[in-house]
């Protein structure tokens, strides 16, 4: 079987037009014949060049309100028959039938349909036929034919006209073979996802374009992200972004995304805040939550909702940080961060996402609707006789943020706007607030007058009993606890305030 072969004829219908002129000059000047429908032919003979309609080879117009068009035996078997095959050449010359070996197709934009709310009726003339089948087709024949399935490898197919003119190896017609099969895959699975909407049977889950990691987790694991990261960043500086940082991105973005456009600045390691405050400018933002933690933050990932100006970044210029993220940078603050070459800087341009997340577990995968409550003071519940004032409910409410985008078991110690410390991560709940009333005292803070937050219920008084000894005087926690009395007696006790908001916030 020849290896390379001349394209001779292209079949081209496409809803993308742009790029395409290109590609037509170079193939009309290897005396490539061309054939199309409708506005792609049109398009085609704007150019210049001759092109046959494909109602002129079937001898069938475009039927059925245009569902119909390439659906016929001389154009399927000009794409399917196999050139070296003596009864495929026997049966093709018997029912004149050309020989088809490029085509070039794309779909109908389905999912941008379904996005834009359009009706049912609507969604489903979106639908692709021919379209599909048409790469179907060429793709499984790709030992003679050339499929190029989307605007995406427009420039692809350039290069190699442009290098070997209208010639191509097995090896690229496989190539392009394989970007067919994941398109046309990638369709089925959105239009599955639509008919199935929340009763889906199965997972379908379309991530187009793979992004190789330098490694895993770990140097030895090799690490792929699937997914368009452009769409939600634009990379303005740095190396190339690794697993473990895409992981501390999306956990910020989760984080910064409970704050509003309150001025918020925090820093995360390992997925986890260690040092968060919102305050009436972002430098004031910034300066506070480096104070939370400033071991910690030693090679963070760092998050502004605010746009970062020079005298911010001559702050945060002032420490080693792997990432940062910020919707806007001033051109003087983009003058200092840039000093270090391989520090990361982000624009985001997108919210965090809202929609489902999956983990694989096992032989399978887990997926669940993310943890989009974030509670609001008209949703807390006092259970105690000490009603929490009006600041402290603000401090409740901020830590509970914080708390909600931690590990679990989770306990946050927060004061003005501030995180003071947190305990994550343990297997105790007890522990994990020994562990954020020691990191805060080590840092300084008087935690008389603090808040604290929990992931989850109390299943015991202890650990209200150990925030009130180190001075902390209003609680927000879930509830549900059968025991839950126990620590609202406590506090009752104690003069302190408690709160519940009816919602767990585990994470793992």
């Amino acid at each position: 079987m020849a290896d390379v072969k001349k394209i001779n004829t292209a079949l081209i219908s496409v809803f993308h037009k742009d790029g395409l002129d290109e590609i037509l000059k170079m193939l009309n000047a290897d005396g490539v014949k061309f054939l199309s429908t409708g506005d792609t032919k049109s398009f085609i003979e704007s150019l210049g060049y001759d092109c046959q309609a494909v109602e002129d080879l079937t001898g069938y117009p475009s039927i059925l309100g245009g569902r119909v068009k390439t659906l016929h035996p001389k154009v399927f078997g000009g794409i399917l028959n196999r050139r070296e095959n003596e009864g495929d050449r026997q049966q093709i010359a018997q029912y004149e039938i050309p020989e088809i070996d490029l085509v070039i197709v794309d779909l109908y934009p389905f999912e941008a349909t379904v996005a834009s709310g359009a009706s049912d009726e609507d969604i489903i003339e979106k639908i692709d036929i021919g379209g599909i089948s048409l790469i179907r087709g060429a793709a499984k024949n790709y030992n003679d034919v050339v499929i190029v399935a989307s605007k995406q490898q427009y420039s692809l197919l350039a290069d190699i006209l442009k290098e070997s003119g209208a010639n191509t190896t097995l090896s690229q017609r496989r190539m392009f073979a394989k970007e067919a099969f994941s398109v046309s895959s990638g369709y089925d699975s959105a239009i599955y996802n639509y008919f199935a909407g929340e009763d889906a049977d199965d997972l379908r889950v379309p991530l187009n374009g793979q992004r190789a990691m330098r490694y895993g987790e770990n140097p030895h694991q090799k690490g792929f992200f699937y997914g368009d990261f452009n769409a939600m960043f634009d990379q303005l500086h740095g190396k190339e972004i690794s697993y473990n940082n895409l992981l501390d991105i999306d956990a910020a973005t989760q984080l910064i995304a409970e704050f509003g456009a309150e001025p918020t600045f925090a820093i995360l390691k390992h997925n986890n805040a260690c040092g968060v405050a919102t305050r009436s400018t972002i430098l004031e933002a910034w300066v506070d939550a480096l104070a939370g933690d400033p071991v910690s933050a030693f090679g963070g990932v760092l998050i502004s909702n605010t746009e970062i100006d020079e005298a911010v970044a001559e702050e945060v210029n002032k420490i080693f940080f792997e990432v940062i993220i910020a919707p806007s940078y001033t051109e003087g603050a983009l003058n200092i961060l840039e000093q270090k070459k391989n520090r990361i800087i982000l624009v985001q341009k997108q919210p965090a996402p809202r929609s489902r997340q999956f983990r694989s577990v096992l032989n399978g995968a887990l997926v669940q609707d993310r943890d989009t409550a974030t509670e609001t003071p008209d949703m807390l519940t006092i259970v105690t006789k000490v009603a929490p004032t009006a600041e402290q409910i603000t401090d409740m409410l901020f830590a509970n943020k914080i708390v909600k985008q931690s590990k679990s078991n989770a306990i946050v110690l927060a004061k003005g706007g501030q995180l003071y410390a947190s305990g994550i991560g343990q297997t105790s709940r007890v522990d994990a607030l020994r562990q954020a009333i020691a990191k805060a005292k080590s840092f300084g803070f008087d935690l008389n007058g603090a808040v604290m937050a929990s992931d989850a219920f109390f299943p015991f008084a202890d650990c209200v009993e150990i925030a009130h000894e180190a001075g902390i005087n209003a609680v927000i926690h879930p509830g549900g606890s059968i025991r839950d009395n126990d620590s609202v007696e406590y506090c009752d006790a104690h003069g302190m305030a408690m709160v519940t908001t009816g919602i767990r916030h585990f994470k793992h």
